[in-house]
């Protein structure tokens, strides 16, 4: 895993990595499969590759693609994101769903309670010991 050394790039490396991305993009168009034209009997929208849209998306993007580089705070991945969610995703796909609406409630707040306590060190069996002895409120929000 790679760790910062500075807090965020100086605004001359920042240009530079700019330049190398619109760079990167601009090669990556000359790549991209044509697109038939339109023929004048159709009305439908003429569907586009897959490439096309993941580059017009990063085109249109830029800013929010390259703010890992600006703000030492924004992760350059959202795996933790995606790792956070993916639980109530199985858990939807094995049952089929939440029966319930405040089944689904509870359970995401539960599974953030343990993934905070996890984040914080927390054995998962610990964690629900100190929220039966309602205590989590001392460790989560007095730091």
């Amino acid at each position: 895993m790679h760790f910062r050394t500075e807090k965020c790039l100086s605004d001359e490396a920042f240009v530079k990595l700019q330049k190398r991305y619109r760079n990167i993009l601009t090669r990556g168009k000359k790549e991209l499969p044509v697109i038939p034209s339109k023929s004048s009997r159709k009305r439908s929208k003429l569907a586009k590759s897959d490439a096309y849209n993941l580059w017009k998306r990063l085109k249109i993007h830029e800013a929010a693609v390259l703010l890992f580089a600006k703000d030492p705070h924004v992760s350059f991945t959202n795996n933790r994101a995606e790792r956070d969610l993916r639980m109530a995703k199985v858990e939807q796909k094995v049952s089929g769903c939440f029966r319930v609406s405040e089944y689904a409630h509870a359970y995401c707040r539960i599974s953030s309670y343990l993934q905070s306590m996890a984040n914080k060190g927390y054995n998962p069996l610990v964690a629900i010991q100190i929220a039966l002895a309602r205590e989590a409120h001392k460790i989560l929000w007095d730091e």
